[in-house]
């Protein structure tokens, strides 16, 4: 069963992300719009297929994998995994998915890396960075972000792309953008320090928060609420 208000709230999201970008002065193509379809089911997403997105965000494995499956004829979807990974989940998303935005810990990122199947490209990496420092948050510290980084560049089967942040809630745009250009910032620091890595992708910004995210130069758009409505 379709939503009927999907064509619309897309609509909105797309525009809403192009003038964001128009204000910041970049190109209306800068940034990706990833669809965050955790907790909708599948005919959510073959609708926005229709209306032509192209990468959906999970972060439950399981309600991923069988999403995917009822998709399997949809060949060019994009499939992000953006959760909390566990080492017990590693295998299915080495081998299900093109991108992963939450590995935080080395530990990770060598599974990953030893199961993604030599038949698929690189598996697409960002770093979760804690940048807001909550305790009750997942990611890497700050500081620990290079030698982590380091750690993941000598893994053949994965492809460092760049950092991913959740930061803590803000109601200013000022407020908001200040963890977003620190991230930024450690971006670059990174770029710096170890210039083989590619590192093109910032991941950041959500419903709540999209305007700041892509004025500090967000890659990545993560948008659910925006674009299914409330969970």
């Amino acid at each position: 069963m379709f939503d009927v208000a999907l064509p619309e709230s897309l609509a909105t999201a797309r525009e809403r992300l192009h003038r964001a970008l128009e204000h910041a002065g970049r190109p209306l193509d800068d940034a990706l719009l990833l669809a965050v379809s955790k907790t909708k089911p599948e005919s959510a997403v073959r609708q926005a297929h229709q209306l032509g997105q192209r990468d959906f965000g999970e972060n439950y494995l399981q309600e991923a994998l069988d999403k995917q499956t009822a998709l399997s004829e949809l060949d060019d979807i994009v499939w992000h995994f953006i959760g909390p990974l566990q080492s017990n989940k590693t295998r299915s998303v080495a081998e299900r998915f093109a991108w992963v935005h939450s590995v935080d810990r080395l530990k990770i990122a060598q599974r990953l890396n030893e199961q993604r199947p030599a038949t698929l490209a690189p598996l697409n990496v960002c770093l979760q960075v804690n940048i807001s420092r909550e305790p009750s948050k997942s990611g890497v510290a700050p500081e620990e972000t290079l030698a982590l980084a380091r750690e993941i560049l000598t893994l053949p089967r994965l492809r460092l792309r760049g950092l991913m942040a959740i930061p803590a809630p803000a109601e200013s745009m000022a407020q908001q953008q200040a963890p977003f250009a620190a991230l930024r910032k450690l971006r670059d620091e990174l770029q710096a320090s170890l210039p083989e890595a590619l590192l093109d992708t910032l991941s950041m910004g959500m419903s709540d928060d999209l305007e700041a995210a892509v004025t500090e130069g967000a890659t990545i758009v993560r948008l659910g609420s925006a674009i299914f409505g409330a969970r």
